[in-house]
Formats: structure tokens, sequence, C-alpha cells
């Protein structure tokens, strides 16, 4: 498995999916979770389970944001996190960002 792109994968699905204040349309705060990639990373690299790697995002956005637990929103990021980790594992290549073709445009 290659850890960059997990990590990559663990960053993304923390600020589109999970994020919990809300920041995800704002590309000024992409860099808002990033703190809390590198402890959610481990986790999923680790073999953690779901309901652990649940309890991790759910401690984050009680005891360090202040917010109110939505357990199924971080169960569902950390199953997503694990889905990803097993794409990731058995075929990196389905990560690799393909862009469509330009226009052509007269000026």
């Amino acid at each position: 498995m290659n850890d960059k792109d997990l990590y990559r994968m663990v960053d993304e699905v923390l600020h589109y999916i999970w994020d919990p204040i809300g920041v995800a349309g704002e590309p000024r705060a992409r860099d808002e979770y990033y703190a809390y990639v590198p402890g959610v990373f481990s986790l999923v690299r680790d073999g953690k389970n779901a309901e652990e790697i649940s309890a991790y995002l759910r401690n984050i956005a009680t005891e360090r944001m202040g917010l109110t637990a939505v357990p199924e929103a971080d169960s569902t990021v950390a199953r997503l996190l694990l889905e990803w980790k097993e794409l990731i594992r058995i075929s990196p290549a389905t990560l690799e960002t393909k862009l469509p073709p330009m226009p052509d445009y007269e000026e």
C-alpha cells in the first residue's frame, strides 16, 4: 500500500466529507483539518476498526473543537476511510487523476 496516497485520501475525506465545522466550500480553509490528518492516518494505516476511528473523530469534534457529537457522521467517515484504504491497497493506479480535455476557445 502506498502511504502517500492513503495520507492524501485521509486529508481529503476529513476536509470534504467529515468537515464538522462546514468549511469544505471555502478555499482559504483548506488547511483547517491538517492537524488531525496524522492521527487519523495512523489509525487507518495501522488497521484500527471503524469504531475506533469513529471514536477518535468524535473526540476531536467534541473535545478539541467544542462541538456536539454526531456519531452517525463519524461512523460514516470511518467506514469510508477504511474503504479507501482497501481500494488503495488493491489498486493504487485507480487514484490517478485524469483531467477531461480542455475545450477549444476562440479569442
